[in-house]
């Protein structure tokens, strides 16, 4: 076994989304993503005796004021019963970190919340981290089943939202022009006074958007009532997945719903790619009815969505004295924002 830096693209993509529950967090546009962001990124591979691929991560390097540590969300993707791979890719993650002088490896693998898990990372020496990386909680859908099976185990309400929509006439589009991100910025500028959190710049979300639009990866969809938009969403296809990973809506959006087509619409299109599984991505506990975002949670269960708790974010610690600072800036940091 040896791990080298990876250079194929087609190579990459191809191992990754060979593993099921795989998302675009490990895709090749992430990274895309993050070198046009001027960040180092990370892509690492294992290889075989026989120079097949059988491991792999990528990861950014991140400069904050307090220090530099490497971000790696929703991998390694690897066969977790491995110990030898793990530990490798371990050690590799490790001598990576040091070389780029990170204080620490924030790792959210895409694996569930398990005793087994968790103790599988203490094992590999790692810490639970005062903050998230990424979605921890989220909702799934099986698109292994047709709208109407989907729509059957769908909540009432949802239903009566959706023949409503129907009725007055709201149409849905999509778009993959890079252009378009500015209408979804300004948008999304009124969804964050709404719902009181911190929006994405324009060029964050543009930046993004190009690099899965390069691998046909991305749509807009946007729902109108005449010529008046109501919602959009920001939806990424990569490999068994359909992440419905930004949404945002208008003033008007709020009498008349036409949320729940564009979902409806994403779900086709994924179809069509043969994708099998459709992540509405974050949801709160459904006891914490004073999240600010419970009301769009529980919007995202109406559909009977099946819920899924990703391994906590662990980290990997490199310079002990300097972590201990990181994590009680950040433990006071997640205290004051709720998270």
């Amino acid at each position: 076994m040896k791990i080298v830096d990876a250079e194929s693209q087609q190579q990459w993509d191809e191992f990754v989304t060979s593993h099921a529950d795989a998302n675009f967090l490990q895709s090749w546009a992430w990274g895309d993503f993050h070198l046009a962001r001027h960040k180092k990124v990370i892509r690492r591979i294992a290889l075989g005796k026989k120079g097949e691929v059988i491991g792999a991560y990528v990861g950014q390097v991140e400069t904050a004021k307090r220090g530099t540590y490497m971000a790696i969300a929703g991998g390694p993707i690897l066969d977790w019963d491995n110990q030898e791979l793990r530990e490798a890719i371990f050690a590799d993650i490790k001598e990576q970190a040091k070389h780029d002088n990170c204080s620490f490896v924030r790792i959210r693998p895409q694996i569930t919340d398990t005793p087994e898990n968790n103790q599988l990372f203490a094992d590999l020496g790692l810490k639970p981290a005062p903050m998230y990386l990424s979605v921890e909680y989220a909702g799934i859908l099986d698109l292994n089943k047709s709208e109407e099976e989907i729509l059957a185990g769908a909540s009432q309400g949802l239903r009566r939202k959706i023949r409503k929509a129907q009725k007055n006439d709201i149409v849905v589009s999509t778009s993959t022009n890079p252009k378009d991100i500015h209408e979804f910025y300004e948008i999304q500028l009124q969804t964050a006074a709404r719902h009181k959190f911190v929006e994405f710049s324009e060029d964050f979300l543009r930046k993004q958007f190009e690099a899965f639009a390069n691998y046909d990866e991305v749509k807009i969809y946007t729902a109108k009532l005449g010529d008046e938009i109501l919602a959009q969403n920001f939806m990424i296809f990569y490999g068994n997945e359909a992440s419905y990973h930004y949404g945002v809506s208008t003033e008007l959006g709020t009498k008349y719903s036409g949320a729940p087509l564009l979902h409806l619409a994403a779900m086709k299109d994924a179809r069509e790619r043969g994708i099998k599984r459709y992540n509405f991505w974050g949801i709160t506990a459904e006891d914490d009815t004073t999240h600010r975002f419970y009301g769009v949670s529980q919007f995202k269960r109406s559909f009977g969505v099946e819920e899924l708790k990703y391994l906590h974010a662990h980290d990997l610690i490199i310079k002990p004295a300097q972590y201990k600072l990181d994590y009680l800036f950040e433990k006071t940091r997640a205290k004051i924002r709720h998270v």
